[in-house]
């Protein structure tokens, strides 16, 4: 008689930046040739967003960052495809490509990151009048913007529009500007505006961390640049930002007319096309309904982690303001992901939940600011922030460990050992106690 051959569960990684990636090396670390792996991206490289400001400034070419994931996923035993997913259709297991094609799966992982909303706001980013840091192509046309702005300078707006859940960027690319500009001896001529929906400076989507609030005022004071919080930014034009502040109940209490001659906000977020709109799937704004488990209710074979993931805000405020999903976070989903599907792949059930812990290094270009928060969302166990020139070193330490460990296709976590070495061993593990 024969021998049966029984098929490998497939399991489909949809989305190929950072958690997508991390994603799929665990999985193929864990369940080694116990189930077919396949990633499905919109692009076969890699881009290390946390640089892209650093991109707008010239402080580093786009290629330095990229990393050609074909080779490395074949190397791994790791599907690929860069045809990119048009739908998903859930109820069928089957994901529609951009070709007219179509994959089925067993398992599905959603870490398609978000779609950006520019388009809610007239005249708002890279096809309107400001810049983005979002994406690396989009930094590289910030950093031609920038040249030219730099032989005809003037005021400068940095922050993040009504909605955005990503603000340690914005901080960063205001501090980076302002220290690039003074190198070029041209600060003195840039009056430079913070603009952002947050209720105040250094509340970061997660009511602040630490002491964010005091340092990150402290830093804007000594750097000359000011700041409009409970922003709601209505339209933009070349050259004039208009903003309203918002008070508790939506009142307005001052508009603003802003002129500029470079400006860059951070959008919010939604899901992007292909999952959007999915009954059960997804809420209103399209990010992926999970329980603790990173499991969706509704079709339990579906995983999702990362920016996608729907995460209730910390509370409520005069603007709209989105929870960061930090990479300390969605390394730690992907992680969770692994050991659960290990589990149902073996006929357990799931048990493993993420820590949803969060950990940022802000580079402001020659110092930066440093917190941990553990969880993410207040009341937490550790509160955690500091500021140094180590930060700015650290930065650099971690694009280069990161981009190595893509580069070879690695799935040692990083994150929580980076905080174990910020704050200590044993204040950490007096928490998991």
């Amino acid at each position: 008689m024969g021998r049966t051959i029984v098929a490998l569960p497939k399991i489909i990684v949809l989305g190929a930046e950072l958690g997508g990636t991390i994603a799929a090396y665990e999985l193929r670390a864990k369940l080694r040739k116990r189930a077919e792996i396949i990633v499905i991206a919109e692009s076969e490289d890699y881009w290390f967003v946390p640089s892209n400001p650093w991109v707008a400034v010239r402080w580093r070419e786009p290629e330095a960052i990229r990393v050609h994931l074909p080779p490395i996923f074949a190397d791994h035993g790791i599907g690929f495809t860069a045809i990119g997913a048009k739908r998903l259709h859930p109820g069928e297991k089957r994901i529609e490509l951009n070709d007219g094609s179509s994959i089925v799966y067993d398992y599905l992982v959603i870490a398609t990151g978000p779609d950006h909303t520019y388009d809610e706001i007239p005249g708002f980013g890279p096809k309107g009048h400001t810049v983005s840091v979002c994406q690396t192509h989009h930094a590289a046309e910030a950093a031609d913007a920038f040249d030219a702005f730099v032989l005809n300078p003037g005021p400068i707006i940095i922050g993040a529009a009504q909605g955005a859940s990503c603000y340690g960027p914005a901080y960063e690319f205001a501090m980076i500007l302002d220290t690039e500009l003074r190198r070029r001896k041209i600060r003195d001529q840039v009056p430079m505006t913070f603009v952002t929906a947050e209720p105040y400076v250094g509340h970061l989507g997660l009511d602040g961390v630490g002491d964010t609030k005091g340092i990150l005022e402290s830093e804007m004071r000594n750097r000359h640049i000011k700041w409009i919080t409970s922003a709601r930014v209505t339209s933009v034009e070349a050259g004039m930002m208009h903003v309203d502040e918002i008070v508790e109940g939506g009142a307005v209490t001052r508009s603003h007319d802003l002129p500029f001659g470079y400006a860059m906000l951070l959008p919010a977020f939604r899901g992007v096309p292909a999952i959007f709109g999915i009954e059960g799937l997804t809420n209103p704004r399209g990010f992926v309904l999970v329980d603790k488990h990173q499991r969706n209710p509704v079709f339990p074979e579906i995983f999702a982690l990362g920016v996608c993931v729907a995460i209730p805000p910390t509370g409520p405020t005069p603007v709209p303001v989105g929870v960061p999903k930090t990479g300390f976070m969605i390394e730690s989903m992907a992680t969770a992901i692994t050991m659960n599907l290990d589990a149902i792949i073996d006929g357990r059930e799931p048990t493993a939940q993420a820590s949803w812990n969060a950990i940022c290094l802000a580079d402001f270009g020659d110092d930066g600011v440093c917190f941990i928060a553990q969880p993410q969302i207040p009341p937490r166990n550790v509160n955690w922030a500091a500021q140094g020139k180590w930060v700015h070193l650290a930065k650099i330490g971690f694009e280069k460990y990161f981009l190595r460990k893509i580069r070879r296709g690695e799935s040692e976590p990083f994150y929580e050992k980076l905080a174990l070495e910020l704050i200590g061993v044993h204040k950490l593990k007096e928490v998991r106690k």
